[in-house]
């Protein structure tokens, strides 16, 4: 039976576990990592990760043993001590007038590393910051890691829109491009609150049911196409993928909509202007402004510096 460990950023490293050693699902180990020595949970591997592993070989972790009850009470002493090392961090960042946000602070279990994750919009000058926390913590390496705004999500963790945990928390190793046109091709409406995560990104899981949309489109006319209705000729003017239905623009202005075993598509240019920037399903709190080219914007959203 082979093991593994999840560490930070949902990647999966096999163990090197010794001869004779016994372990169990969601145990708790201590293992060997970059950073030094660090507490996680054993994960029991199935067949077919340890067949896709046979072709991607993740580098696999010492285990230095298992963790015991005597542990446990250093655990929650570590875990003090980070509260208290975090808030140490941050009044010296606002003592430097520093434009970063701490995220994270965590200790090695040997306590003898110590990585502060942090937030910024743009790089940061932190030499004097270090100065700082080299005198407050003596005998400790430091370690300052800069992250994106994705990445705090998936450390801090939470659930999203859908009831499940974030994608980030649970599965996504890395994050692929997301842009405002994915929302608007599956007719969810342009609300940042739809749209958006507590990241305040574009949500992930835009990209996932994509294609399936790509394929129902090919069933429905066009955006701007002419078409025969009950109430007459009209031009489509939005989609809707899950009722496999569409919004079209009659000649007397109004917007009506109809499923699309009531409409006939027509060869003939129909002269009905519409505004295709819009979209039937769009809605905002009034006076609410929605500034596309910021959401399209994913600039600092993940590092890959976990």
């Amino acid at each position: 039976m082979k093991f593994a460990v999840r560490i930070i950023k949902n990647t999966f490293h096999p163990l090197k576990i010794a001869d004779g050693a016994n372990l169990h699902h969601g145990q708790k180990v201590l293992v060997r990592t970059e950073k030094g020595e660090e507490v996680f949970s054993v994960f029991i591997v199935n067949s077919e990760i340890m067949k896709h592993w046979q072709k991607y070989k993740p580098e696999a972790l010492p285990l230095i043993r298992t963790i015991n009850e005597n542990d446990k009470p250093v655990l929650e002493e570590q875990k003090k001590l980070e509260v208290e090392a975090f808030f140490k961090c941050k009044a010296l960042v606002e003592k430097r007038g520093l434009v970063m946000n701490l995220v994270q602070t965590r200790y090695t279990f040997d306590r003898k590393k110590i990585t502060f994750y942090y937030t910024a919009p743009e790089r940061v000058d932190f030499r004097e910051l270090l100065k700082d926390l080299t005198q407050e913590f003596k005998r400790v390496r430091i370690d300052l890691r800069h992250i994106g705004v994705r990445d705090e999500t998936s450390i801090l963790g939470g659930q999203g829109v859908c009831g499940q945990d974030y994608c980030c928390c649970r599965f996504l190793k890395k994050f692929e491009s997301v842009n405002t046109k994915l929302a608007r091709d599956q007719g969810i409406p342009m609300t940042p609150g739809k749209i958006t995560g507590s990241c305040g990104r574009l949500l992930c899981c835009l990209n996932y049911e994509y294609p399936n949309y790509l394929e129902a489109a090919k069933t429905l006319p066009p955006i701007g196409s002419g078409v025969m209705t009950p109430d007459g000729v009209a031009k489509v003017f939005s989609l809707n993928f899950l009722k496999k239905s569409v919004f079209v623009k009659l000649e007397d202005g109004k917007i009506k909509e109809y499923s699309k075993n009531d409409i006939e598509m027509l060869d003939q240019e129909v002269n009905i202007e519409i505004d295709t920037t819009q979209n039937a399903l769009d809605y905002h709190e009034e006076g609410e402004v929605v500034d596309l080219k910021s959401l399209d914007n994913d600039k600092n959203s993940s590092t890959g510096n976990i």
